[in-house]
């Protein structure tokens, strides 16, 4: 419960200060729980994503791992699916442009793309876009800052978190947002559910929404291909009773939201209704979303009988990494790919 959450370690005082100066302008000093994410994961001085390390892949220090830790497989699929999505158009007439990448070439730095460009957008960089485009992302939309909400009797209220002193020095808790500061965008039709229990916790992606509709309302045409996990609005309103935000530090994920705040990864699935409604508002056409499994089998499936053909004698990473990309157990249903054209 927000109101009695047990103490969290001691955030670091370079946080804390930050912290502060945001949570001055809050009513009561509690800050939404969206802006706490903000700060925890983009802030250019403690930011979980602004801090030159290593985040992704198995070596020492890193938290998680995603499709692309595969190695240039992963780019080589996504770039064959997307000559199939093109329809028997010239892909050399087209820009690569991936969005949010980990590494400074993205997933087509080592592939022999058929793009007239490969061009990334690193975090924290202008998003600019015109002309023909393939537009990507892997993981991008999850990792936007989210509002959380909670059921308290026969209303919802918001979650913010507000920073208290102990006899150990000031600490993160939850605690709930005033009423005044509780509107929510008009962008998406969010109905909240009337019948849930007590202590029910929404955790709504309103950023990744926000973040797309900055994307397709600029002049551009093409594919849109966004890698990610989320659940559609009836999965979340209704079987998910303890919110889907999560953390993950050293590979481990854990529910403490507030613990290291700047060193650990904050995600929340994404609400994939949201998401399609936003492409198919602005006239993109085939709208739809598939498990990995599903669309890599749909869309790259010569590539992938070429694949398993060169390497059927042997056990050979690109076999393995095939395999983790693609079988149920792995890869290939914890995560969808959102994709539409607008010609």
């Amino acid at each position: 419960m927000p109101e009695s959450s047990p103490p969290i370690a001691q955030p670091s005082a370079v946080f804390l200060e930050r912290f502060h100066a945001r949570a001055a302008a809050a009513a009561n000093g509690v800050l939404r729980f969206d802006a706490f994410v903000d700060l925890a994961l983009y802030d250019p001085v403690i930011g979980y994503y602004r801090q030159n390390r290593a985040r992704v892949g198995y070596g020492s220090g890193t938290d998680f791992y995603t499709a692309s830790t595969s190695g240039p497989l992963f780019g080589e699929l996504v770039s064959a699916a997307c000559r199939t999505l093109l329809g028997g158009e010239d892909p050399s007439s087209y820009t690569f442009v991936e969005i949010g990448a980990e590494s400074p070439d993205g997933i087509l730095g080592q592939v022999a793309a058929p793009f007239r460009a490969n061009r990334v957008v690193a975090i924290g960089d202008a998003i600019e876009l015109s002309g023909r485009c393939v537009v990507f992302s892997n993981e991008l939309f999850d990792a936007q800052p989210f509002r959380r909400w909670i059921r308290r009797g026969d209303e919802w209220r918001e979650i913010g978190v507000v920073a208290e002193s102990t006899a150990e020095g000031q600490q993160l808790h939850e605690a709930l947002v005033p009423l005044s500061e509780t509107i929510l965008p008009a962008e998406n039709d969010i109905q909240f559910p009337d019948t849930a229990p007590e202590g029910y916790i929404l955790d709504l992606p309103v950023a990744a929404s926000a973040l797309l509709t900055s994307i397709v309302n600029q002049p551009w045409q093409g594919l849109f291909v966004a890698f990610d996990y989320g659940k559609t609005w009836a999965q979340i309103a209704h079987e998910t009773p303890a919110g889907t935000a999560r953390a993950y530090f050293r590979h481990e994920q854990h529910n403490d939201l507030l613990a290291r705040p700047g060193l650990q990864d904050l995600t929340c699935h994404v609400v994939w209704d949201w998401l399609a409604e936003g492409l198919r508002r602005h006239q993109f056409e085939n709208v739809q979303v598939q498990s990995q499994e599903a669309f890599f089998v749909h869309h790259a499936g010569d590539f992938m009988g070429q694949t398993m053909a060169a390497e059927a004698t042997r056990t050979s990473p690109r076999k393995l990494s095939l395999m983790q990309l693609l079988h149920p157990a792995n890869l290939g249903q914890k995560f969808q790919v959102l994709h539409g054209r607008r010609k």
